[in-house]
């Protein structure tokens, strides 16, 4: 049985090995081209989503999102909204009803996206609902990731600038590894309970045996 915890210990993760997305990356900047993309999207079962904002660094100053991921299990579309916008197709992926669409801090995501342009969200899952229910606490995905899979996420493009003419293969590496891990925590998460096949720890009680043991 699978051994996870309620409270990840951040310290393990730099020692952990990477996790990176090792599937096909498509980077869409022309609404011809998101017609394509949302159109492949809509025929998959279920979907991997994040956002990435441009980082500000003076007090006040805050940008808009400039790139939605979405990805199914080997393919990652990279919607530039910096330069296409929320336009016809992109509105009709995020107010898709047919797809399920998961993320992380979804309300976070949706709030953002709407400073763009007003949409009815349609069918998204919380992965911070599904992760409680099975007693974990932590909220960040590299934390879950690393409880789950014993992997570590690297969060260096994290403050890269998303707003580049070109997005380096490191920026598109990294963003696609976000919207494809969502999509393997859910997975995860119907596994364990579907087949009851783990034991949750507990961070205190871990502790106190380590000190016992001391």
């Amino acid at each position: 049985m699978k051994t996870i915890y309620d409270i990840y210990d951040k310290s393990k993760i730099p020692t952990l090995p990477r996790a990176l997305f090792s599937g096909r990356i498509i980077v869409v900047f022309t609404q011809a081209d998101c017609e394509k993309a949302v159109s492949y999207l809509l025929k998959q079962k279920i979907l991997g989503i994040d956002t990435e904002t441009r980082p500000s660094f003076k007090r006040g100053v805050m940008h808009q999102v400039a790139l939605l991921q979405v990805s199914t299990y080997d393919t990652c579309f990279l919607f530039r909204l910096n330069m296409t916008d929320i336009n016809p197709p992109i509105r009709r992926l995020l107010e898709d009803t047919t797809v399920a669409k998961v993320g992380l801090s979804l309300q976070d995501d949706i709030r953002m996206l709407a400073k763009r342009a007003e949409f009815t969200p349609g069918w998204y899952i919380e992965l911070q609902h599904e992760i409680l229910a099975l007693g974990i606490k932590d909220m960040s995905l590299q934390k879950i990731y690393a409880n789950l899979f014993g992997e570590k996420i690297c969060k260096n493009q994290q403050l890269s600038n998303w707003e580049a003419d070109t997005l380096s293969e490191a920026q598109q590496r990294y963003a696609a590894t976000d919207a494809w891990a969502c999509l393997r925590i859910y997975e995860e998460i119907l596994r364990l309970k579907r087949e009851d096949d783990y034991i949750l720890e507990m961070a205190e009680t871990s502790s106190a045996l380590t000190a016992l043991q001391a």
